[in-house]
This record gives C-alpha cells, sequence and structure tokens, in this order.
C-alpha cells in the first residue's frame, strides 16, 4: 500500500513540473554574442527549401522570413549577406558574408557538405567563430529528442548513428549538378537588389520570437564535431574577418541588442558574482556580501590603529592613509581603462552606409 502512494505521489508531482519545464524553455536563451542576430536553424531550413543559391540568398535578405538580424557594423541598418558557394570534386561549401564597408568582409557561416562513397549527403552550419564562439554547429536530424538550442559557452556533443542524408533537398541536386561550378553574390558594399530595403534591427527578444519555433522542432539539433575536418580546413584558409567586428564586440557595443538584460541562463551565477564588485569601488549602493565586506575593513582600521600610538598622533596620521589609499586604488584603475579602450577613429567609420 505505501508503495502504491509513493508511486502515486511520485507521478502527480512529475504532471505538476511539466508546464514549469514548458515555461522555461520558451523563455529566450542567447550567446550573448553577434550571432544572436542570425538564427542558423533558420539559415538551414531556408537552405534546404530554396532551389539555387540565387533564391537562397533572396529569402535570407527577405524581411518578411525574419530570418537576417545583423547590424555588425553598428550602424543601425540591417546588413545584407553575400552568398558565396563552390564545389570540390566530392564536396561543397556556401559562405554567409556581410560587407561592413568598402574593403573589410566578415564571414557569418560556412554550410558544409560532403558526398560519400555510397553517394549520400552530409550537411552541416558552422557558425564563425568571431560571431558564435567555438563549435557551434547545426545539421538536420532524424532524432526524436528536442532542439537543445542556444546553450550558452557548453559544447553540444551528439552521439549515435542517426545522421540525416539531404539527398532530398533541391538545392543539393543543385549543387551537385553538371551545370554548377561556383557562385558568387553579384551585390557588394554600395550595390544591392532592387528587391532589398535595408530596415533597423530589432531587439533580440523580438527576434528571438520570431525564429523560436525552430528551438522546440526536431529537424535540427546541435553537433559538437565537424564531421569532414578536411573539408573544413580547405575553407579556413580562406575566411575572412574584421577586426572591426573584434573591437566592437570587445567594446560591448552589440550588446545594446539584448536593452540591458541577460538572457544566457546558463551564465547567469557567474554574472551575480561579478556584477556586484564593480560598482563598489566608486560607489556605495544598496547592499550585497559583496558590498558589505568591503565595508568593513573601512571600519575596523580606524579602531585599530589609533590604539597602539599615543592619543595625539591617532587623531592626525591614522587619518590620512584611510582617506586618500581608498581614493587612490579604485580611481586609478577606473580612469585609465576606459580610456585606452574606445577608438574614436573606428568607432565612427562605417557611420554612414546606405541610404
Amino acid at each position: 500500500m505505501r508503495k502504491i502512494i509513493f508511486i502515486l505521489v511520485v507521478l502527480t508531482t512529475s504532471l505538476l513540473c511539466l508546464p514549469v519545464f514548458s515555461q522555461t524553455g520558451n523563455e529566450p536563451v542567447a550567446l550573448g554574442l553577434p550571432g544572436d542576430n542570425l538564427n542558423l536553424y533558420a539559415v538551414l531550413d531556408v537552405f534546404q527549401k530554396s532551389p539555387t543559391l540565387e533564391e537562397f540568398e533572396r529569402a535570407l535578405n527577405s524581411r518578411e522570413s525574419n530570418i537576417n538580424n545583423l547590424d555588425l557594423n553598428n550602424d543601425n541598418v540591417i546588413d545584407y549577406i553575400e552568398v558565396v558557394g563552390n564545389r570540390n570534386d566530392n564536396s561543397f561549401s556556401v559562405v554567409l558574408r556581410v560587407a561592413l564597408n568598402n574593403n573589410e568582409y566578415q564571414d557569418v557561416a560556412v554550410i558544409e557538405g560532403h558526398k560519400n562513397y555510397a553517394g549520400k549527403v552530409i550537411v552541416q552550419i558552422i557558425g564563425d567563430e568571431d560571431l558564435y564562439g567555438q563549435d557551434y554547429i547545426v545539421e538536420p536530424s532524424f532524432s526524436e529528442t528536442q532542439n537543445p538550442g542556444y546553450v550558452g559557452n557548453q559544447r553540444v556533443v551528439v552521439t549515435g548513428s542517426d545522421i540525416y542524408y539531404a539527398n532530398d533537398w533541391p538545392i543539393i541536386s543543385y549543387l551537385f549538378s553538371p551545370i554548377f561550378s561556383v557562385y558568387i553574390s553579384p551585390w557588394h558594399w554600395g550595390f544591392y537588389p532592387t528587391y532589398w530595403s535595408p530596415w533597423s534591427p530589432v531587439f533580440f527578444d523580438v527576434y528571438w520570437g520570431f525564429n523560436s519555433r525552430y528551438y522546440a522542432n526536431n529537424y535540427y539539433r546541435r553537433s559538437g564535431y565537424i564531421r569532414y575536418p578536411n573539408n573544413y580546413s580547405y575553407y579556413i584558409n580562406r575566411r575572412q574577418t574584421s577586426p572591426m567586428v573584434r573591437q566592437f564586440r570587445s567594446e560591448g557595443r552589440y550588446n545594446r541588442s539584448y536593452e540591458g538584460r541577460t538572457y544566457r541562463r546558463p551564465m547567469a551565477p557567474e554574472r551575480r558574482t561579478i556584477a556586484p564588485s564593480r560598482p563598489t569601488r566608486s560607489v556605495t549602493p544598496s547592499g550585497t556580501q559583496p558590498r558589505i565586506r568591503r565595508v568593513m575593513p573601512s571600519t575596523t582600521r580606524p579602531a585599530t590603529r589609533p590604539v597602539a600610538p599615543s592619543t595625539t598622533r591617532s587623531a592626525t596620521r591614522p587619518v590620512a592613509p584611510s582617506i586618500t589609499r581608498p581614493a587612490a586604488r579604485p580611481v586609478a584603475p577606473s580612469t585609465a581603462r576606459p580610456s585606452a579602450k574606445p577608438s574614436s577613429n573606428r568607432s565612427n567609420k562605417p557611420g554612414n552606409r546606405r541610404n
């Protein structure tokens, strides 16, 4: 009888927890990187439905699709994604690239495909390290488990033999057809198709809502490794990166997309411990444990130092160090560091873009 009651209690508890898990699954989850504004799950989905690379490029830059939300040059205008594709024997690579100005380009992601000895085609999309971090790989899946989506800086390892072969995709037939050799986007900085007119990017929570359906399907998944590294190394030798993107990323200019909020659930505990320590050096805000600990030494030092010397000297000499030392140590780092990081010439470089 007790066992039956225990089983009923466990089943009831598990059923009550289901709505909680479903609600947390609907919350935005971000990498905290510029790649949050281009969902690679959506990109791979559009890729498999496109008959040609020209149609694929057009769909990526369509405003109605709500896929492209990139603004890498920080000019408050959506960037146009150029597509460059080529084939080498039984392998192909399709590069997604953004022109930041007349001279600088930044690769966003690359779609790698390989036909094995049995004629089966395996496809993966690999996010650029500067935009998505290391080993951000998405591939089609037969798995019945839910798509993991964004998981912060944690690596996702997929095991098993449930490999999806993309032979039935229309664009695969196009890429391996005898008529295809190379495709280079005819559009570039300042010269774009008539159907495309740039718009202002939206905030991350709005963009996540446009593409949240891709995190709850079973068609795509994260992978922990590149299946054909030799083909990928061929692309790496021709990869294009921009110092502007690395500078803006280090300065935190892409963070305004989050409206000052954090959606990185795996990184939340670390941020809570680091954040209170910064304002306590110059301001005394509302109390938390790190701030109280910093206050304690300032109250005990004046009480111990005047005891050892005479009463007249403790009123004059110990006071000067207690006032000057706390004021000098926090100020030196706070004034020196902000003046070294920003660069006035690069921040205004891409100011005027597409009119």
